[in-house]
C-alpha cells in the first residue's frame, strides 16, 4: 500500500460546509470544484482527490480524524471502510477516545491510601485529642486499674 496524500478532518468539515452552501445557491459541480480549489489552494489531481474525499467524509463524519488516499499493489486487499474511486482507495481514519472509569462506592481501591481503609474504616470514629490517648485512656484500654492522678491540695 502506497500513500498518495491525506486530508485532515478540519479541512474536510470546512469544505463540506462550503459545498452545502454552494449547492443551496444552485451552483454546478464544476463551479463548486473550482471554488473549493481556490479556497483550499488545490489543483489538478490533488483537487480531484479532495473532492472524492469529501464524499467519503460526508458518509463517515462521526469521530473522523483524516482520510488517506492510497494506491494498492498487486495482491493487497483494501482496508475496512475503504472506498475505491477509479484506481485510488480513500481510507477514513477515526479518533479513538479514552474512556474514563467512574469510581463507584463499592470500588475496591477507595479512599486515601488506595487500600479501601481510608475514611470510614473499622477503627474510625471521633478523635478526642490530636495528640493521642491520655494516660487514663491508655490504662482503660489495657484493662489495668490505673489510678487517677492525685491533685495537690
Amino acid at each position: 500500500m502506497k500513500s498518495v496524500t491525506e486530508f485532515n478532518s478540519y479541512n474536510l468539515n470546512q469544505a463540506l460546509k462550503t459545498k452545502t452552501t454552494l449547492t443551496g445557491e444552485g451552483k454546478t459541480t464544476e463551479e463548486i470544484q473550482s471554488t473549493l480549489g481556490t479556497q483550499f489552494k488545490l489543483e489538478g489531481d490533488k483537487l480531484k482527490f479532495f473532492v472524492n474525499a469529501l464524499e467519503v467524509a460526508a458518509a463517515n463524519q462521526e469521530g473522523l480524524s483524516r482520510i488517506l488516499v492510497v494506491s494498492l499493489n498487486d495482491g493487497e486487499t483494501a482496508p475496512a471502510k475503504a472506498v475505491k474511486v477509479e484506481e485510488m482507495h480513500f481510507v477514513p481514519e477515526f479518533r479513538i477516545e479514552a474512556k474514563t472509569k467512574v469510581a463507584t462506592k463499592n470500588d475496591v481501591k477507595g479512599g486515601p491510601g488506595g487500600r479501601g481503609g481510608g475514611k470510614g474504616g473499622p477503627r474510625s470514629g471521633p478523635k478526642e485529642s490530636p495528640w493521642g490517648l491520655s494516660p487514663e485512656q491508655k490504662a482503660a484500654k489495657k484493662g489495668g486499674g490505673a489510678k487517677p492522678p492525685v491533685k495537690p491540695a
